[in-house]
């Protein structure tokens, strides 16, 4: 019951505003009936006269100026290094704003502290207001008496002609906040004075002076300064390393950085630097290709722990740098330092096996039995076995001649037996439900197979088995792996026909999500390039999903009909006609 009356009343709230979740009411003081005076810039105009200035910004401007003075202005790198050091700015706004009136942190009562203030926004009377705040001691915190505030001056104003509010509420209300200003930080009392002074209570009475003797005892929070011993590269490693930049992918800052020669920056800088751009998918070719004439210049004193750090980045997001001597540098390093670093070796060999940029006398190396040998008792020997397998499918299927060592049958493991960590983080975000849906009222429950791992190890949305003359045949009667390694296909395609009475082809429907592309662009992820690269040297014929295409279908009925075209665009056939 409590939860149809809260939908109730949020509903009634929303219509009664009109104009958003975000509007100001201002009242004026003055006749008992509590006249509507108006709206939001009157509020701020009078906010803008007596607040203190935005934090970093002089001339009291919002955030956002500083980002267009950042993006127009030749800024050095410690000056930007600044820039990115200043914390996030409050606003004034409260309410249920994208900012949020949130107690900080989250914490044991964090659901219980912002249930009441749902419940503050949605009271449909001042009594019921109080009601809330009195009824509910334990839950309320300081910065619930602004919300209900601010909901007050809403409720008295969603009316042409409010009744009287009875004194007895208000002096109640005044109370509450009086009992429990001590607690309030100087934001929360800023804020409570100028909506009291617009909510008419009286200048001389007891909340105001209440509030004006807290504001006058709580210090001013002093804006955080830089450590004047941080030289340049400090500074700006401490700026990539601020949590609120790793949050948020902001392009338009860290592009900045490019403009710092590489000389100047140490390795941990341009480690964040890479990190950065591999986790946010950020394909920007000057950053990289600085990462890249950095690798070169400082070559001599990287590790390949460092390495495999700086050259992530590249894989990832499938990007071979034009720095001529990118791979040379980091075959030197490989012959250098393989044996030191196992882990760390394979590391980087995976991001060039991704570029298709494989040193053949590393790949020696790796799988030579001695190295085998060597990480088979160390605690990483899983993942490395991993990557050795992947490393070896890419020496099978792209470079039909090579000749040296190779990674014995009994040490090989799957790839990815499984849909990747993104797919599976994302999975309500994908479309793959869907297009199972629709596939199953295409073509069948029999006749395709969802989430199958195909050797070596790939994983695949959804495999069709296909006659040759274009039927889609039931998987259950076919053996819907192709044989691997490729070379044995005579025997495979043998066993196929024993069974089947004519070759079948295999088709993978491939989703391309909007995750497994570089961020604003078209390019493919290096694994998701890497494993199409792969199934389609194996034999399977690809029939890709785009992510753009499968969101402008509205409905299944247009999904079915997509799906149809796409299939008979291979010369698919299905149903009665099609066997």
């Amino acid at each position: 019951m409590e939860g149809g009356r809260e939908g109730r009343a949020g509903k009634k709230t929303r219509a009664a505003t009109g104009k958003g979740e975000h509007e100001w009411v201002a009242l004026t003081p003055g006749p008992p009936e509590w006249a509507v005076r108006s709206v939001e810039s009157r509020f701020f105009s009078s906010l803008e006269k007596t607040s203190p200035p935005f934090l970093g910004c002089p001339s009291g401007s919002p955030p956002n100026s500083m980002l267009r003075v950042l993006l127009s202005a030749q800024a050095s790198a410690a000056r930007l290094s600044g820039l990115l050091l200043l914390p996030p700015v409050q606003p004034c706004c409260l309410g249920p704003s994208k900012w949020g009136d949130r107690p900080p942190g989250g914490g044991l009562h964090a659901g219980p502290v912002q249930g009441l203030q749902r419940l503050l926004e949605q009271a449909r009377s001042p009594g019921e207001l109080l009601r809330w705040l009195g009824q509910n001691p334990t839950k309320v915190r300081a910065h619930h008496y602004p919300v209900a505030l601010r909901r007050l001056g809403q409720l008295l104003g969603s009316q042409p002609r409010p009744p009287p509010v009875e004194q007895a509420t208000l002096q109640d209300l005044s109370q509450l906040i009086i009992r429990n200003c001590p607690s309030f930080d100087p934001h929360t009392v800023h804020v409570c004075l100028h909506l009291a002074v617009l909510l008419g209570f009286p200048s001389d009475g007891p909340l105001m002076c209440a509030l004006e003797q807290e504001r006058f005892r709580l210090p001013p929070k002093p804006p955080p300064t830089l450590q004047p011993d941080l030289c340049g590269g400090q500074r700006l490693e401490a700026a990539l390393s601020c949590p609120h930049l790793l949050r948020r992918p902001r392009q338009h800052l860290i592009r900045s950085l490019a403009e710092a020669r590489p000389e100047e920056l140490t390795p941990n800088v341009m480690v964040l630097l890479a990190q950065h751009l591999a986790r946010h998918r950020l394909r920007e070719p000057q950053l990289l290709e600085a990462i890249a004439h950095f690798l070169v210049v400082q070559e001599a004193q990287l590790s390949s722990k460092v390495v495999q750090k700086l050259v992530l980045p590249f894989g990832r997001l499938n990007y071979l740098p034009l720095e001529q001597q990118f791979m040379p540098c980091l075959e030197r390093i490989l012959a250098r330092e393989a044996g030191v670093a196992p882990l760390a070796t394979v590391n980087i060999l995976m991001s060039l096996c991704q570029l298709r940029c494989l040193p053949l006398r590393a790949l020696h190396f790796v799988f030579s039995p001695s190295f085998i040998n060597h990480i088979s008792g160390t605690p990483h020997a899983l993942i490395v076995r991993r990557y050795l397998s992947l490393l070896d499918t890419a020496v099978e299927l792209e470079l039909p001649g090579y000749r040296g060592p190779r990674l014995p049958r009994r040490q090989q493991v799957p790839i990815f037996p499984q849909p990747l960590i993104t797919d599976r983080a994302r999975c309500k975000y994908s479309h793959k439900d869907i297009v199972a849906e629709g596939l199953r009222q295409l073509l069948g429950e029999e006749k395709y197979r969802q989430d199958l791992t195909v050797p070596p190890g790939y994983c695949t949305d959804f495999l069709l088995c296909v006659s040759s003359s274009g039927a889609v045949l039931p998987v259950r009667t076919q053996d819907p792996f192709l044989p691997y390694p490729p070379r044995s296909c005579a025997q495979g395609q043998a066993a196929s026909q024993a069974t089947t009475h004519g070759p079948a082809q295999r088709v993978v429907l491939m989703l391309r999500e909007r995750w497994h592309f570089c961020r604003d662009g078209r390019v493919l992820l290096g694994s998701r390039a890497l494993r199409e690269r792969h199934l389609g040297l194996l034999g399977y014929q690809l029939l890709p999903l785009p992510f753009e295409e499968l969101e402008s279908q509205r409905g299944l009925p247009q999904l079915k009909s997509y799906l149809r075209h796409k299939l008979q665009a291979l010369g698919l056939r299905w149903g009665p006609e099609g066997g």
